[in-house]
């Protein structure tokens, strides 16, 4: 396999600079590394020129670049933080630190333990804040779209005809044509974005249990009745834990869990049943003492714990009927899909960071994200470094503040103490505004925490759960002396009101360990993760040289169509 040198590797660096008019140019890494290689890429005029398979041939290009190819991994373990700011990360280090009893700020959560470290782009092709839809898009196929779109590539997001002709292939779709035992753990409904860019195609992610009747049509389904479809490739998602159980039943079925809550599908199919009788084997789970007999032995596990999103962590002992933490559902799809003698694909995301935030509740956020942390450091435990790339990232940001001077060790959810500002030296004291009023280390630039009155609660600090109508403008700040904010449910003050809290536009961090980690470092466009995986593991670059997918160098730079991989349905299962 060639080898570029570092001459050829800055000539393709100036390359990249040229004017659309050239043919083609290449991307390199800015800081080559031993095993990279070239790979050619079409220059083009930005947006227009924006393709699926230029975004996938750039993709391609900027993992090789980095030496992504010599990768060895048998497993792949992928950790999304929906919504996992920067931000998020630096605020939950310090508090995971403060409840261990420490000042907070020396402490590190398990993944800032890892030797690569990254930022990632999110943009999508239409937003420069994005979605979940079209980031984890990006990331499961290696191609950009547009906000709301569930792996399929860039079009109108209403468009159902037109996206039947733009589905792309996600890595867990292709370990599972590779024979890799795949499977999928988040705190979300199962069908909600990021799980679902692993398995469906659909233009918007809002049909997730039915589709207008136009679209069915068309030939348009819904996201939940998509998850039968994944053994079309192999066996599917061997391991499913999850919520959103309601999605999947008929709207005269009650829940197991909770009596007054029915079913959300109109078209009388009840999937749960469906993928019981396609997996005989199998156990269907939906409480805790299920989960303890069952989720890591079954041959074919679909756990879905609540009608809709699963609990937050804060709230989970709350749950009668039990619900597994993130790290015990982690802990036993590793166990479970370990069995298998070819390896594994897994995701994992926490998925409720992302809801915390859009409720102007930081506490919970943080909560979650030390969950989240929970879960990786479970999943180093019991995996080995040498064959296991394990990443952690998240799909876009949030508005989440950290401001003021507070002084080292001030409670991270609580006002703001220093020593009279930047330049004081002064007794500790609660800071305070040009009005004189205390306020909070942490804070959003918008969301329901505004403080004005609404329909449901009056003027002054907002109590979780709130979503913001009818809002007033406030006359002021409130005077939060008094206020306990280190509250589970304290809303942080927002500046701009909304009814929840909107996404940020700036970069997520990306961490990994394990084999073609080193590919992972400066700032990538965040579909090159998708490169990244699929180069560093070779059962699934094997794949999809197989297919006719690779260039000579080996590296696949074409982006897949799905019936290459798909499988006769006698040899599925």
């Amino acid at each position: 396999m060639s080898r570029t040198t570092l001459l050829a590797t800055a000539l393709a660096s100036l390359t990249l600079g040229a004017c659309a008019s050239h043919p083609s140019t290449t991307t390199a890494s800015p800081d080559p590394a031993a095993d990279a290689i070239v790979v050619p890429v079409p220059a083009i005029s930005r947006p227009q020129g924006e393709t699926p398979q230029w975004w996938y041939t750039h993709g391609a290009a900027e993992a090789a670049a980095r030496g992504a190819m010599a990768g060895k991994a048998r497993n792949v373990i992928v950790f999304l933080g929906d919504g996992m700011s920067l931000t998020t990360v630096a605020a939950a280090r310090i508090l995971e630190g403060q409840r261990q009893g420490q000042p907070g700020e020396e402490n590190l959560l398990s993944w800032e333990h890892f030797p690569a470290s990254a930022f990632s782009k999110t943009y999508n092709t239409d937003a420069q804040t994005p979605d979940s839809a079209g980031t984890m898009t990006a990331i499961a196929s290696g191609v950009k779209t547009h906000m709301g779109a569930i792996g399929v590539s860039a079009g109108k997001r209403l468009d159902c005809a037109g996206s039947l002709h733009k589905p792309v292939l996600s890595w867990l779709q292709l370990a599972d044509s590779a024979g890799l035992a795949t499977g999928i753990v988040t705190t979300a409904r199962l069908t909600h974005a990021t799980p679902a860019a692993t398995y469906a195609h659909s233009p918007d992610r809002n049909w997730e249990a039915s589709v207008p009747a136009q679209a069915q049509a068309e030939g348009c389904r819904d996201i939940a009745q998509q998850l039968l479809d994944a053994p079309r490739y192999g066996s599917g998602p061997q391991v499913v834990l999850a919520g959103g159980r309601s999605f999947f039943t008929p709207t005269d079925t009650t829940d197991p869990e909770y009596p007054q809550v029915k079913g959300r599908r109109t078209d009388g199919r009840n999937l749960i049943n469906e993928w019981q009788a396609a997996n005989p084997g199998g156990q269907y789970l939906w409480n805790g003492q299920q989960f303890l007999a069952h989720a890591a032995t079954a041959p074919a596990v679909l756990g879905l714990f609540e009608p809709d999103h699963m609990q937050y962590e804060h709230d989970r002992s709350g749950d009668a009927a039990g619900e597994p933490s993130l790290a015990q559902m982690t802990q036993a799809a590793i166990a479970n899909l370990s069995r298998n003698d070819k390896g594994f694909v897994l995701l994992v995301e926490g998925a409720r960071i992302d809801h915390a935030n859009h409720a102007g509740n930081a506490y919970r956020a943080l909560s979650d994200t030390i969950a989240l942390s929970d879960a990786v450091r479970a999943a180093v435990q019991a995996t080995d470094e040498k064959d296991t790339l394990i990443i952690v990232t998240a799909d876009h940001s949030h508005t989440l503040n950290f401001v003021g001077y507070p002084a080292r060790g001030n409670d991270i959810l609580g006002k703001a103490r220093d020593h009279g500002g930047e330049d004081g030296e002064g007794p500790l004291d609660l800071a305070r505004d040009a009005l004189g009023l205390p306020y909070t280390t942490l804070s959003y630039a918008n969301g329901p925490g505004y403080t004005g009155a609404t329909a449901s609660q009056a003027a002054g600090p907002k109590t979780h759960p709130h979503r913001a109508r009818e809002v007033q403008p406030a006359a002021g700040r409130p005077d939060l002396t008094h206020v306990d904010t280190a509250h589970p449910d304290y809303m942080q003050e927002a500046l701009v009101p909304m009814s929840s809290e909107t996404h940020g536009g700036e970069d997520v961090g990306i961490w990994a360990r394990g084999p073609g980690s080193k590919a992972l470092y400066g700032t990538m466009e965040q579909n090159s993760i998708h490169h990244v995986i699929v180069q560093a593991t070779p059962a699934l670059r094997q794949a999809m040289c197989d297919a006719g997918n690779c260039d000579g160098n080996g590296v696949p730079v074409t982006l897949p169509q799905l019936e290459q991989f798909h499988k006769p349905a006698t040899d599925a299962r």
